[in-house]
């Protein structure tokens, strides 16, 4: 086999692996992780994080306070937003870094040479690689982010996480965990581990009755939001309590009163993980995590001076009806403290309910700017996207890309600057960020 010069190219070389259809199992990787040794029981202890909404930020609020904690902190996410880099992040004294070119490669390539050309998703090896690098190099704690549902993501080949952690529970991707809430949950507490606690953020009640079923099933003891912990705002501050104790915090540098409870979700997975972790590490974490495309103000670069001066410019990756209203909360937030007109900027994948979360800005934007995604084979077009808009009650137009929509809004005569979203998938975000020259680093 010809040795790849690129991480790319031996990914693309992983597309010919697919499975004519993708069932979510374990089987293949598992048989996978054998050939390599089973690297999966060779991991700092593991914190394992499904859910809906709001893992990525939860793990970016673990890592920001473990590592104020001087720890050396292994993450896997996904996706990934403009590089594949992003996903896998090796803990290293003074933060973690992003794995290099060359370590990733060797690490490909030898998941390649295991697999030897049998039927595997390119989730399920990639993860393998993942897999394989965090064993490689070692870490005090691994933030494993659930790809997709839980009882049947690669992710849980792990067989006792030291913790688990299900954020906020909605409805989405449908295509394979179904249209009915309680069979989505059942899928995400998969995650959860005889003796392994369990952090069960902010849910529906059917969510928390399902999830609270299999625990008792698994014998997992659980740690629940509004009942074991709880957060608060008060006088500008993040209030946090539990039986521990109560954390008088500064509010999260990242923005939405969403992010509290993420924030607080954290904290509580963190409190099981390290009894005695520090304040001052739970301070520094919430003040220094970031979290790329989520809410994320786009200060600089060549996209905001598109628009007319003193706009704003913000960008997330929301894409489903729940991420849509913790989305459109933060708007009505910013629009009570600084009001200024709401044009959002969308495009969207047709797997999504485009209309059910563009609904979330009614009475809220004054028009939605349908846009295509650039690549993506299941991308709606512009015209889609209008549709949905207009079917959930909002004025719309039409650009060829979200640079045109901003060239068009700089078009017109405004009172006061705008306040410019752009959302509706991490795809979408990934363009902008590339084009904006800001990816995550």
């Amino acid at each position: 086999m010809a040795t790849a010069t690129t991480s790319d190219a031996i990914l693309t070389r992983f597309l010919d692996l697919h499975p004519r259809k993708i069932d979510l199992s374990l089987g293949r990787l598992e048989a996978l992780l054998a050939k390599l040794d089973h690297p999966e029981k060779k991991l700092p202890p593991v914190i394992h994080v499904a859910g809906t909404n709001g893992k990525g930020s939860t793990v970016a609020f673990m890592r920001a306070m473990l590592e104020a904690a001087g720890q050396n902190v292994h993450v896997y996410t996904s996706p990934h937003l403009v590089h594949f880099h992003e996903r896998i992040r090796l803990g290293a004294n003074g933060g973690g870094k992003l794995v290099d070119e060359e370590a990733l490669i060797a690490a490909l390539e030898a998941c390649e040479r295991a697999n030897d050309g049998a039927a595997i998703t390119v989730f399920e090896i990639i993860t393998a690689t993942a897999l394989l690098l965090f064993s490689q190099h070692p870490a005090d704690v691994l933030l494993l982010e659930v790809g997709l549902g839980g009882r049947y993501d690669a992710t849980n080949v792990i067989d006792k996480p030291a913790v688990s952690v299900i954020t906020p529970v909605s409805i989405d991707h449908v295509e394979f965990l179904g249209s009915a809430i309680e069979g989505i949950a059942l899928e995400k507490a998969g995650i959860l581990k005889r003796g392994a606690p369990g952090v069960i953020g902010w849910q529906e009640m059917v969510v928390r009755d399902v999830i609270e079923r299999e625990a008792e099933k698994v014998g997992a003891p659980l740690v629940i939001a509004g009942q074991d912990f709880n957060c608060y705002e008060e006088r500008g501050r993040l209030v946090y309590e539990d039986t521990i104790g109560l954390l008088d915090l500064p509010l999260p540098r990242l923005p939405g009163h969403h992010q509290l409870e993420n924030a607080a979700t954290a904290i509580a997975a963190l409190r099981q993980f390290m009894p005695n972790l520090p304040a001052q590490c739970f301070e520094a974490g919430v003040r220094t995590a970031v979290w790329p495309a989520r809410l994320q103000r786009l200060r600089n670069g060549p996209l905001i001076a598109l628009l007319p001066q003193g706009s704003e410019l913000w960008l997330d990756g929301g894409h489903n009806v729940a991420g849509g209203r913790v989305l459109a909360e933060a708007m009505a937030d910013f629009e009570e403290q600084a009001p200024r007109p709401l044009i959002v900027i969308c495009g969207t994948l047709t797997t999504k309910d485009t209309a059910g979360f563009l609904a979330n800005f009614r009475d809220l934007a004054r028009e939605v700017i349908a846009v295509p995604i650039g690549g993506e084979h299941q991308a709606r077009s512009a015209a889609d996207v209008a549709a949905a808009a207009q079917t959930a009650g909002l004025s719309t137009t039409l650009a060829e890309s979200f640079e045109a929509a901003l060239q068009t809004i700089a078009t017109r005569s405004w009172p006061v600057a705008p306040r410019v979203l752009i959302t509706g998938s991490l795809y979408l975000a990934g363009e902008v960020l590339k084009a904006n020259g800001t990816p995550p680093d």
